[in-house]
């Protein structure tokens, strides 16, 4: 079964955090010092803050999977509607390893389709030297449209 996936960016993220427990009646998943995470299965979603910049609010929406196979159901979906995908493969970011592709809705909304594999203990993690490069997580060049309610000029999305 998927997860609907919101990440928002805040610019207090104590305050954040005291007011999400409260609004979700529950506490995060995980914290960091610079994001949290609720992996809340009633309404079921993946809800992740952070204050790693950018303006304050939603950043980008997504789907998870909790499967390689419905991970490749998402992305055959996306393809059959001719949707430009950024494909990033296995990679690091938000304190996982995750196998994720970037799309972009016909108004320039990202959305991150993503299956997570592993925990790490950074927000992100170098690559091997042997390993090929791929688009890096959160990279300013990586067109995945913008985040939502901001113009595209003002700010990339985040990565997770």
């Amino acid at each position: 079964m998927k997860r609907f996936h919101v990440h928002v960016h805040v610019e207090n993220l104590q305050a954040s955090i005291a007011f999400y427990s409260k609004l979700f009646a529950a506490e995060p998943a995980r914290v960091e010092s610079d994001y949290a995470k609720w992996m809340l299965d009633d309404p079921r979603i993946n809800f992740a803050i952070s204050n790693r910049g950018g303006q304050p609010g939603v950043d980008h929406l997504g789907l998870q999977a909790d499967s390689e196979e419905e991970l490749v159901e998402l992305k055959a979906r996306a393809q059959a509607a001719d949707m430009a995908l950024l494909d990033e493969g296995e990679i690091t970011c938000c304190y996982a390893r995750s196998d994720k592709y970037w799309l972009t809705d016909p108004d320039g909304v990202a959305w991150e389709q993503f299956h997570t594999l592993a925990t790490i203990p950074t927000f992100s993690a170098a690559r091997e030297p042997e390993e090929p490069p791929q688009a890096a997580c959160c990279a300013a060049a990586a067109p995945r449209g913008r985040p939502v309610g901001i113009p595209v000029s003002a700010a990339k999305p985040s990565c997770c």
